[in-house]
């Protein structure tokens, strides 16, 4: 089994826990923003003692970042912290796994994304599974109860917070990958090390500033729901070493395909941990999401 397949598919199963970990917190205790800081406020230490760790014992020096790395970092860190944020905020609109669906469609989008910005080509049959991949998401986009056409449905509250997450995801795995690539004089598990110190970095101090700016106590809020936060931490260590390292071995595109695999993973959530119900509509939209990640792996 090829590096970047095994990388993807442990980060989407700790990014599953992660969301579960924000969801709990976002519903009780702290707001969005809130809940979004914590990823970054307990894993930012670790990551960045674990390099330094890293540094000292193998006696290499952190490798030259050139000037073009920078505008990538910062888009996918800015990028990333937004998404999360829309994304925990539909969690309080719809169900869990409809709400990591919705988000989901990141593939789509990093397809599109990344094909302008960084040239990164898709084969015919992907672009059969992005088809599919919209379908999905019109079935979706209905609120259980609701009434009138579909189309009508893409500008609620729900679809919008879902789709929004899906663009800024794909601009954040667009940029992510963009970055890893500058640093191509170094083995790609060192470049994904030093890319995601410096983006979670730059996520705290971002967070740091908005948070005391708009959100005055939430930080301190933070702090004392980090019995839990410290979880949401270490998960998002996990899932975003995952995604980082692969980034910097395949196509954006086909690592967020392959890491489909957490919408299984987030309706065990459902059902199981949040005991919330899914409608049959919602169970079809979730298996045509599904069906479109067979496809486009399928096509790599």
């Amino acid at each position: 089994m090829e590096l970047w397949i095994i990388a993807s598919l442990a980060a989407a199963a700790f990014q599953t826990v992660r969301f579960m970990l924000q969801k709990v917190l976002a519903s009780v205790t702290l707001s969005p923003g809130g809940a979004t800081f914590a990823r970054f406020a307990y894993s930012a230490p670790i990551i960045l003692g674990g390099l330094a760790a890293y540094l000292a014992l193998s006696d290499r020096p952190i490798p030259e970042i050139p000037a073009a790395f920078w505008p990538y970092a910062a888009a996918g860190a800015l990028s990333q912290i937004l998404a999360t944020v829309c994304v925990v905020s539909l969690f309080k609109q719809r169900n869990f796994a409809v709400g990591i669906t919705f988000k989901k469609t990141e593939v789509i989008q990093t397809a599109i994304v990344g094909l302008i910005i960084l040239g990164d080509q898709v084969s015919l049959g992907g672009w059969v599974a992005i088809l599919i991949g919209l379908a999905a998401v019109l079935v979706l986009s209905k609120s259980p109860g609701s009434k009138g056409a579909w189309w009508q449905h893409l500008t609620n509250r729900a679809s919008r917070l879902g789709l929004g997450s899906g663009l800024l995801f794909a601009f954040s795995a667009v940029g992510y990958r963009g970055a890893t690539l500058q640093l191509d004089a170094v083995e790609p598990v060192f470049r994904a090390a030093v890319t995601l110190a410096i983006v979670v970095t730059m996520q705290t101090l971002m967070m740091l500033i908005w948070l005391s700016w708009r959100e005055r106590g939430e930080i301190a809020r933070v702090w004392h729901a980090r019995k839990v936060a410290v979880w949401v931490g270490l998960t998002s260590l996990g899932g975003s070493f995952g995604w980082f390292w692969a980034f910097s071995l395949q196509n954006a595109a086909y690592v967020k395909a392959l890491g489909q695999v957490e919408l299984f993973l987030s309706l065990l959530a459902t059902v199981l941990f949040f005991k919330e119900k899914v409608s049959p509509r919602e169970i079809a939209g979730m298996g045509l999401l599904g069906l479109s990640v067979v496809v486009l792996i399928l096509s790599v």
